[in-house]
């Protein structure tokens, strides 16, 4: 029989951290993060972190200097499962890194792991002659991938070049020999309005300035973290960064933060749909906790059994 796997997806500002812990408060789930930036030390304001840390597993235990990659988070998230299994729990992963959720749900492909040296090299690149370039390469490498990624989409572009460069052989060519982890899997996704999740957005920015978000980027880069780290070029940090090194000023740096910010949910959103395992949950006027009572519902039947505010069995 497989065992049971939750999933709660839904696009950055959907409430996916706040609604997951009222619903482990009600049923026996362990939070398990899918957040490609929560995983990164000292960088709490500026990725959402929970307040409540130790209630959720793979959140803030990364050097902002180390790369990590999706079949790392596969290998941690997987510990974490087989632990929620050994105390008859269930493992609840929650996240909008579409890549972290599908590593763990799907399993990925049998390409070698990543090659950090062979990265940091196409970045830089990437930097100096732009994103096309190295698009333009992988066409001719590895054409059939090419079709397959958008020109514009950096970081996959850079995966595929790197397994090339690594074996000789396309990445193509490791796809579709994919090991089925073999979950009984849910996935719920928390969906609103492009209008209103815009405005979540801008909401959510405009506390972030308020809590100290400028403090915390300027804390980092004294720690000696460079500006030309991942973990700094995420979403919020770099146009902090820009604003710090008087590029412009705060007006703009908190403009881009928002316009950015769109931009990356409409690509998550664009990610999640076109997965057809995703039962939807339209949050429209709804706070966390109706949505947690909606998607309640779901899992009392995917659960087979209720549960009352101490999880256990009704």
């Amino acid at each position: 029989m497989k065992k049971k796997l939750v999933v709660l997806v839904g696009p950055t500002a959907s409430g996916k951290t706040d609604t997951a812990e009222i619903l482990a408060k009600k049923y026996p789930l362990d939070i398990i993060s899918a957040d490609s930036r929560q995983i990164y030390k000292f960088m709490d304001i500026g990725t959402g972190k929970p307040l409540n840390k130790k209630f959720h597993g793979l959140v803030d235990f990364l050097d902002p200097k180390e790369d990590f990659s999706a079949a790392e988070y596969k290998k941690k998230a997987e510990a974490l499962i087989k632990k929620s299994y050994k105390k008859l729990r269930i493992p609840f992963l929650v996240g909008g890194s579409g890549l972290y959720i599908k590593a763990v749900v799907d399993g990925l492909c049998n390409a070698p792991s990543a090659n950090y040296e062979i990265r940091q090299k196409l970045e830089s690149e990437a930097t100096k002659s732009g994103t096309k370039v190295l698009y333009k390469k992988l066409e001719i490498v590895d054409s059939k991938a090419a079709k397959k990624i958008h020109p514009n989409d950096l970081r996959r572009i850079i995966r595929a070049l790197e397994v090339y460069y690594q074996t000789g052989k396309p990445f193509s060519s490791f796809q579709g020999s994919t090991e089925n982890p073999g979950y009984s899997v849910i996935i719920i996704g928390i969906r609103y309005s492009l209008e209103d999740l815009y405005g979540r957005i801008d909401k959510r920015i405009d506390a972030m300035i308020k809590q100290g978000f400028i403090e915390e980027v300027r804390a980092l880069l004294k720690k000696g973290f460079s500006q030309d780290l991942r973990s700094m070029q995420s979403l919020g940090y770099k146009e902090i960064i820009g604003y710090l090194a008087d590029k412009y000023d705060l007006d703009t740096a908190i403009s881009l933060m928002k316009k950015n910010t769109r931009h990356y949910a409409r690509r998550q959103m664009i990610w999640f749909r076109k997965d057809e395992r995703i039962e939807w949950i339209d949050a429209e006027k709804s706070d966390n906790k109706h949505i947690a009572a909606k998607i309640g519902k779901i899992l009392d039947n995917f659960l087979k059994v209720k549960y009352n505010k101490k999880n256990v069995k009704i």
